[in-house]
């Protein structure tokens, strides 16, 4: 059988005082996407005043008016460096995904804006973790073809100056010198386009005399560590 409900005397309770905290106005999720869509959009007529109407991405001629409107140039590494912050995946062009990506973690929808971040953004470059990962990003970048997997060495010698020479001024010029004098290499791969870098890092310069045939350098690296011997004989 169902039990008797036994009586109780019920109690008034207290009157709801209203404090401010309760009054306060609260952002509803609806508000919030309002504000995210707007800043979206922002960011998206930006891309549009940059992007040919026609392929939908900002190609080489919407970066070339982007530089004009930054006031730097087009083989300045400052472009490198948004294209790495964008993860761009094509050289030369942008696409709106790219753009967004880059311009929120940024927090800039103004080409004003985006003037003044660059300064902060190769600060972040330069971090050391940040910049082996550009180091290497800045090679991939430069593959036009999804086949391809090497750079030609005139590419590679100019990269090298952008990228690696006013970090490692003596080395990339003695390097470069070597690849434009040198007939056993046509162009250059990932594995001896990192392997310069930790050659930067690791090798003292000019002396080298902490570098060893024995250890597993790549062969173009050896090659040049016996020119190198060879000139200061």
């Amino acid at each position: 059988m169902p039990r008797t409900a036994s009586k109780t005397t019920k109690k008034r309770s207290k009157p709801y005082t209203v404090t401010s905290s309760d009054t306060d106005p609260v952002p509803s999720a609806s508000s919030k996407t309002k504000k995210s869509a707007k800043e979206n959009d922002e960011k998206y007529k930006l891309f549009n005043k940059y992007a040919n109407t026609s392929s939908g991405v900002i190609d080489p001629e919407g970066i070339e008016k982007l530089c004009s409107k930054l006031k730097v140039s087009h083989t300045d590494i400052k472009i490198l460096m948004l294209a790495w912050k964008m993860k761009s995946e094509r050289q030369g062009y942008f696409t709106k995904a790219e753009w967004r990506r880059a311009l929120k973690a940024l927090k800039v929808d103004t080409t004003k804006k985006l003037k003044k971040a660059l300064p902060e953004l190769e600060k972040e470059v330069r971090k050391p973790l940040n910049f082996a990962d550009f180091y290497a990003y800045a090679f991939r970048y430069c593959l036009t073809d999804e086949r391809q997997n090497c750079i030609d060495i005139e590419t590679i010698c100019q990269l090298l100056d952008m990228v690696l020479g006013s970090t490692f001024r003596d080395q990339v010029d003695h390097f470069v010198d070597y690849l434009k004098i040198q007939n056993d290499y046509k162009v250059i791969t990932m594995d001896q386009w990192m392997g310069f870098y930790r050659f930067c890092n690791e090798i003292s310069f000019p002396d080298m005399t902490n570098y060893s045939l024995e250890l597993a350098w790549p062969l173009i690296l050896d090659n040049f560590f016996e020119w190198m011997r060879e000139k200061q004989a």
